[in-house]
């Protein structure tokens, strides 16, 4: 692993520790509406895989060969800066903060009205009719899974590959978000990207999944992993889930409404039942999760020095 990448992806994260999301402009909000007005035009009559294929490429080939060409023709230093701001654009873990925070702490004051608004902002479950304890699920939930997502994969895909390898992770995870639904609209034509999305969060996720298990309750972390992750839908949220809820000794999961849909979710974790604690229980793990990761290339950097 080239020095220079672990240098840039400390550089980065202290970036986005020190600043945050850009508030305007950000490149991934681009990159979803370019997303939006090829699934408008492109999945017509329920759409079709080869569409939804096509539209997938259209939005990433572009962007990751501009990169590749840009990264090619820099000098080391400036490349450096490249892949260091790049990565600061991708990453998004103050931003998950930011938005679990948001949920807490109305949520803790007993403003359910206020936590219910902002938790339909992170997640695709219906919330109008979800209680304290709902609210605080969903929110708990999209904290764990979301710091495989938009940290640790981005992280360890930039270890592997440089900025083209988050950047490819970052634009497909997106594109899962977008179109990959199991509906009538998004059955077929969101395929290629819900694939994909799996295919490189296989390995990401199950990293996450132990950083959780290591930074909180262990042994309960892989037991819920063990018994629990084969009940999720998703391969990958089976894993970090469950251990997340484990680690956290908080049951997450069990029925919730999606697009006016009842579905039975599998219960997950152990312990006590979610609150807004949880929530903030489950920030606490990603910081400490992020820390182990930050420490071990820390280690690396100075032993490859």
């Amino acid at each position: 692993m080239p020095l220079s990448l672990l240098s840039a992806a400390l550089a980065a994260l202290l970036l986005d520790a020190l600043l945050g999301e850009p508030r305007r402009a950000h490149p991934l909000v681009l990159v979803g509406r370019l997303a939006a007005w090829l699934e408008q035009r492109g999945n017509r009559e329920g759409g079709s895989v080869l569409a939804g294929g096509v539209a997938l490429l259209l939005v990433i080939l572009p962007i990751l060969s501009l990169l590749v060409w840009l990264l090619a023709g820099l000098p080391e230093w400036a490349g450096w800066g490249v892949q260091a701001i790049g990565l600061w654009l991708v990453i998004g873990a103050r931003s998950l903060v930011e938005h679990g925070r948001a949920v807490e702490q109305p949520l803790m004051a007993g403003d359910v009205e206020t936590a219910r608004q902002r938790v339909a902002w992170i997640v695709s479950r219906d919330c109008e009719a979800l209680d304290d304890e709902g609210i605080a699920k969903a929110a708990t939930e999209s904290v764990l899974e979301n710091g495989a997502d938009a940290i640790f994969a981005s992280l360890f895909w930039f270890l592997v590959a440089g900025l083209p390898g988050a950047v490819l992770h970052r634009l497909v995870n997106t594109l899962d978000a977008m179109w990959g639904y199991r509906t009538a609209r998004f059955e077929r034509f969101g395929k290629v990207a819900a694939r994909l999305d799996d295919l490189l969060g296989w390995l990401p996720a199950r990293l996450t999944a132990l950083s959780y298990a290591l930074c909180g309750h262990f042994s309960a972390a892989l037991r819920c992993w063990r018994q629990q992750a084969s009940g999720c839908d998703s391969p990958n949220a089976g894993p970090v889930m469950a251990a997340g809820a484990g680690a956290l000794q908080v049951r997450l999961g069990g029925v919730t409404r999606y697009h006016g849909r009842w579905k039975e979710k599998p219960e997950l974790g152990e312990g006590q039942q979610a609150s807004a604690h949880a929530i903030g229980a489950a920030i606490r793990l990603i910081h400490r999760s992020l820390l182990l990761w930050i420490a071990i290339m820390m280690l690396l950097l100075v032993a490859g020095a």
